[in-house]
């Protein structure tokens, strides 16, 4: 599929999607959020990619909201404005959803609706001399739509400060707070999220799409007997299935899974393809 405003590589096992729109800084409008949401549905029944790596084109990975884009939303009503805003909340849902896991590579800088976008990763590696805001506040308006999912990336107290100071801070307080899991200098910047993928593939495929369902079903979720029988129920439903069976078999037999023979294989193609 061709798209405007992103580009998606695909190689090794990996998805890399990027934010394309560096003359603006990344920044979103309806088209790209519109782009967005299909290549996450794209990635996803793309067998071949394990992992997904969202990054940014240019010198900063996303400046927030579209000046036109904002324009246009502050001439529409309540109605056109909660569409609009449903458009958004859908597309970030759709990327936390992905059953694959999902990495953030940041730099430059990541404001107002980029932090949900790294939020809604499963992970996120930034450059030490990136900038975080969010911004919303300064604008009159409310980080709505991003706050399910940067609240549970920085936890409430933090959350309370940066939500109404709207001030910015760097990546070593972003990291400080959780919501960063990983700082690296520009020039490591990749070889750090590198290293995090070489974890990621050698996971089986299928046991990480159930555990991100797992953290997502557990998260804040009151101990009780339905959660335990629900936890047995999906421990249970693991073992049974086929990568359960040969991963227990593959640790007996002292051998690599099926799973890393074939990310093995996929990374021995891709480097034959460079050649």
């Amino acid at each position: 599929m061709t798209y405007e405003t992103i580009e998606i590589q695909t190689g090794n096992g990996v998805a890399f999607l990027w934010l394309n729109r560096p003359e603006v800084r990344n920044a979103f409008n309806e088209t790209m959020i519109a782009e967005l949401t299909r290549a996450f549905g794209e990635i996803e029944a793309d067998s071949a990619a394990r992992a997904v790596v969202l990054a940014g084109r240019g010198k900063i990975f996303c400046a927030g909201a579209d000046l036109n884009w904002m324009k246009r939303m502050g001439e529409m009503d309540f109605e056109g404005n909660r569409s609009d805003a449903i458009t958004f909340g859908v597309m970030l849902n759709r990327l936390r959803a992905l059953k694959k896991p999902t990495v953030a590579r940041v730099h430059g800088a990541a404001f107002a609706g980029a932090m949900g976008l790294i939020a809604a990763c499963d992970i996120a590696v930034a450059s030490a001399d990136t900038e975080f805001s969010v911004t919303e506040v300064r604008l009159g308006l409310t980080p709505a739509t991003i706050s399910p999912y940067v609240l549970a990336a920085m936890g409430e107290r933090a959350a309370r400060r940066y939500f109404l100071t709207a001030e910015r801070f760097p990546a070593t307080e972003a990291h400080r707070i959780g919501f960063v899991h990983e700082l690296a200098q520009s020039e490591g910047l990749d070889a750090a999220v590198n290293a995090i993928l070489q974890q990621l593939l050698r996971g089986a495929p299928g046991a990480q799409a159930v555990t991100k369902d797992l953290i997502h079903s557990v998260v804040r979720r009151p101990i009780t007997l339905e959660l335990v029988n629900d936890m047995a129920a999906r421990i249970a439903s693991a073992r049974a299935s086929e990568e359960g069976k040969e991963g227990v078999r593959a640790f007996l037999e002292k051998r690599p899974p099926a799973w890393l023979r074939e990310a093995n294989q996929l990374e021995d193609t891709g480097a034959r393809r460079k050649k």
